[in-house]
């Protein structure tokens, strides 16, 4: 009986993935994401879930560590494609010499199983038209077993087909026959469409110890899909000059959360590289707590209170226990282990290895987390949720950690890999934190030992002030004693640690903007200052959620101009269709990082909310100046 392999793809590559990261495009179901170049093909998809094995690894490796490609057979069809108004529903329109084809992709929210659905239409003439699935699980490692689902080969044909390894099977109903090619073990379909004609290919994921069900029907799937996204981007109440660019940075930040359990996902990917050729290769579909506050803030800014109710019920669940214990990140449904592990088959994007799938970085001390989550749960009160006495028993014990220990060093919020320093960022917001419980009490009738805590948040901003700061180069440093910045010096006036009309505050911004900048981007920090702080060869790319820091920050000090300015040019790179990622080489202002970025997407809806006459600080007052 035939069966399923395993295969090592650490051979010569045929065609190494090596196309910009703005080629791609994604559409998902609220528990998953799909990424779809521009030549039809998906090249990234992982299932059930997020942090699931890929079953498409070809952006890791090559064409052979899966995908599926459906396109026109004509190899010089010009292309141009759209969301279809404000969804996730994907439309790639080809133009060739024998006509017009469009290709509609989506995935709709589930409801039992994972679902991906591609509609051909004709629009002009005669196309010839090719659909190539190359199923392969776990990263590429694991051919499937392929047959027909009527328990023949599939090698004449048929109209269904299923893959099964292990635990994972899919199966692929379309309009058209489908052969199973053995000696590749993929499932192919060619066929033609003229002017009118519409084909559709339904491909559903489940275990394979589950019963199959009936494929969605694909129509259905595209009106339940059109709703779903329609009816929810009806509620942004966004109403300023960047409304297109606006919504669908939202849609896409919807996109990352996990319907299941409310967290949200800091990308949609793994191992995208921060320097092609580098090491920063780093698994981000995880829920990093830093990110998804931060992604509370623009949802709760824009209307969206629905999530950021789902948002505390899962940072409460992920967090119960000993707040010693407080991770920077955890699993979709709050996993704390996150052992990384590197997948030495898959050649890595542009040849950029290792491959990871993990993250160390979970087991990190990070204390800027603790500000960071107290900061959340108080937006989410000030939002007006109901109170919730298990957030509060929360906060109270987050605090009382803090109290003894926001003096010790750790690692930052940039999560290096060098020697734990006294990162000025960190206590700050250790700082911040104090600071909502103090409001949480003063403001909203919450119960603490609000004196004792004034006292505490006094002692931190004093020793800030006076470690944190350079007197003689006029601005906040990277760490105490640093001869180095940091960009996350930007956000100290944003969560009222000082007012914008400080003098430091000024010299602090014009100093991260001279150093850390580069036309218009901003790098996180210099790894090269200060003998190297973050214990990892090569270098990065320019942070873009940073760029948008400086765009908020310039506001803040009055430069209104220069910012709008500065935001307007980061807006040019996103790509065609809305998406961001993590980073951009400063000298060839190439994509880099994980993609599409939460932290990307949430700083251009704050800016975005700022420069629309909101000033970007938070709801708290800042202290009098020391």
């Amino acid at each position: 009986m035939a069966q399923a392999t395993t295969e090592r793809t650490n051979g010569p590559l045929a065609h190494p993935y090596d196309r910009p990261l703005d080629d791609l495009a994604l559409i998902g179901d609220l528990h998953t994401a799909a990424l779809v170049s521009t030549t039809g093909s998906i090249d990234w998809l992982c299932v059930p879930r997020f942090d699931s094995p890929a079953c498409f690894a070809a952006l890791l490796h090559d064409e052979s560590a899966g995908h599926w490609r459906l396109a026109p057979d004509a190899d010089d069809a010009k292309v141009e494609r759209a969301y279809l108004d404000d969804t996730l529903i994907l439309r790639t329109r080809w133009t060739t010499a024998d006509g017009t084809v469009q290709v509609t992709d989506l995935m709709p929210p589930r409801t039992q199983e994972a679902t991906l659905v591609r509609m051909v239409e004709g629009l002009s003439g005669r196309v010839a038209m090719t659909s190539l699935l190359r199923l392969r699980f776990d990263y590429g490692r694991v051919r499937p077993w392929v047959r027909a689902s009527d328990g023949g080969s599939g090698k004449e044909g048929s109209r269904d087909l299923d893959g099964v390894a292990g635990p994972d099977a899919v199966r692929l109903h379309a309009d058209v026959p489908v052969h199973h090619d053995e000696d590749d073990a993929s499932m192919v379909s060619r066929f033609t469409v003229e002017a009118g004609q519409s084909v559709s290919f339904v491909m559903s994921y489940r275990q394979s110890f589950e019963p199959s069900r009936p494929p969605m029907a694909a129509q259905h799937a595209f009106d339940t899909t059109r709703a779903f996204w329609s009816s929810w981007i009806r509620r942004c109440t966004y109403s300023g000059r960047w409304g297109d660019d606006v919504r669908r940075s939202l849609l896409l930040l919807k996109a990352l959360t996990y319907a299941p359990t409310g967290g949200i996902v800091a990308a949609a990917t793994t191992s995208l590289p921060e320097e092609i050729g580098g090491v920063r290769n780093w698994d981000y579909r995880f829920c990093w707590l830093r990110d998804a506050t931060f992604t509370l803030q623009a949802l709760l800014g824009t209307g969206y209170t629905e999530e950021a109710k789902s948002w505390r019920e899962w940072l409460v669940r992920a967090v119960a226990g000993d707040p010693a214990k407080l991770q920077i990140m955890y699993g979709l449904d709050g996993t704390q282990r996150l052992p990384e592990m590197e997948l030495d088959w898959l050649a890595g994007y542009a040849g950029s290895r290792p491959v990871r799938v993990g993250n160390a970085a979970a087991a990190q001390h990070q204390l800027d987390v603790w500000g960071e989550t107290l900061d959340g749960l108080y937006l989410a009160r000030e939002a007006g949720l109901h109170p919730s006495e298990s957030a509060w028993d929360l906060q109270k014990a987050l605090l009382d950690w803090l109290e003894g220990h926001w003096s010790e060093p750790d690692n930052g919020l940039w999560e290096v890999r060098g020697p734990q320093r006294d990162f000025v960022h960190s206590k700050v917001m250790a700082w911040a934190g104090v600071d909502r419980a103090i409001r949480s009490v003063s403001e909203h009738g919450m119960e603490g030992p609000v004196d004792r805590w004034r006292e505490l948040a006094s002692d931190i901003h004093r020793e800030v002030c006076e470690k944190g700061y350079d007197a003689d180069r006029d601005t906040f440093t990277q760490f105490y004693g640093s001869r180095g910045l940091d960009a996350a010096l930007l956000l100290l006036p944003r969560v009222g640690f000082l007012p914008w009309d400080d003098p430091r505050v000024r010299g602090t911004v014009r100093a991260v903007q001279r150093e850390l900048g580069h036309d218009g981007f901003v790098r996180r920090y210099d790894p090269e200052a200060d003998g190297g702080t973050d214990g990892l060869p090569g270098t990065e790319g320019a942070f873009l959620a940073c760029s948008f820091w400086l765009a908020d920050a310039l506001h803040g000090i009055g430069a209104n101009d220069e910012a709008e300015r500065l935001f307007e040019h980061l807006l040019s790179f996103r790509n065609d269709v809305g998406m961001i990622t993590e980073e951009r080489d400063p000298r060839t202002g190439r994509a880099l990082g994980n993609t599409p970025q939460a932290f990307s997407l949430v700083g251009l809806v704050n800016t975005a909310r700022h420069l629309s006459g909101t000033r970007p600080s938070s709801s708290m007052h800042a202290p009098n100046r020391d």
